[in-house]
């Protein structure tokens, strides 16, 4: 039988929500534990729980103090954590299309001259990443992305942007990324996807899970304008694929 796990720590979060928190750093063990513990808590709904939040290292918990209180929550939670992790399921895998470079990426030729390479090697390597998403967070549809080839890891930006544009595909740290809405950031802008991630209107409202794996492929400037102008009127262009 496999061993139980180490006990996480149990962090108090205002008076109606605990951080269940598995590493203090960012880790694919630790991600694993936390989508594990999240699964088992909608597969088995503990009363007084109201909602979970993934993250790369810890399971926000919301739950209802009239109904529950802190330390019996923990309770609760705690023989749940420390479960031997279960079998690797199927994940859904997603194949997203990329438009690399120029007015897309500003700053892959900056990244390229920084890393010692050239904007083909980068695009080369960042397409040929097999990620998960670890989270969604920040804006609605933001994935955050684990796997990024370590050739590519870099600071962030000294200077962060007030805006940047909707569908960027970015890289910051360790982490690669797809930001579904206008936003600031501080990561390095590869390249844009006509991909939406997150679309009011559309079913599903939300397109990637935590969990599921992406790749990317490049595209040309006429490719993105046809998939950008499908994808506006609510269609899924990515493409799932088998894992």
């Amino acid at each position: 039988m496999a061993a139980t796990l180490p006990p996480p720590r149990l962090l108090p979060s205002g008076d109606s929500a605990v951080t269940v928190e598995f590493s203090r750093t960012i880790d694919d063990d630790a991600n694993q534990r936390v989508l594990a513990l999240d699964k088992a808590l909608a597969a088995a709904p503990i009363d007084g729980i109201t909602e979970t939040v993934p993250t790369y290292r810890s399971l926000l918990v919301h739950y209802d103090p009239g109904k529950i209180g802190f330390d019996a929550l923990g309770e609760k939670i705690l023989p749940i954590a420390t479960r031997p992790l279960p079998p690797v399921t199927k994940a859904r895998r997603w194949r997203i299309p990329v438009a690399y470079g120029g007015e897309y990426g500003i700053d892959l030729e900056d990244v390229a001259k920084t890393l010692g390479t050239t904007p083909d090697d980068i695009v080369i390597r960042h397409s040929g990443g097999d990620y998960k998403v670890a989270m969604i967070g920040f804006t609605p549809g933001w994935s955050y992305l684990s796997g990024l080839d370590k050739f590519l890891h870099m600071s962030r930006r000294q200077s962060p942007r007030l805006l940047t544009p909707s569908g960027t595909i970015s890289i910051g740290g360790v982490q690669a990324g797809i930001q579904c809405l206008a936003a600031p950031s501080g990561w390095h802008l590869l390249g844009r996807t006509p991909v939406r991630t997150y679309q009011l209107h559309r079913n599903p409202t939300f397109l990637t899970e935590p969990g599921d794996r992406v790749t990317f492929y490049a595209i040309d400037d006429k490719t993105f304008e046809d998939m950008d102008r499908a994808a506006e009127a609510g269609e899924i262009v990515a493409e799932q694929v088998d894992a």
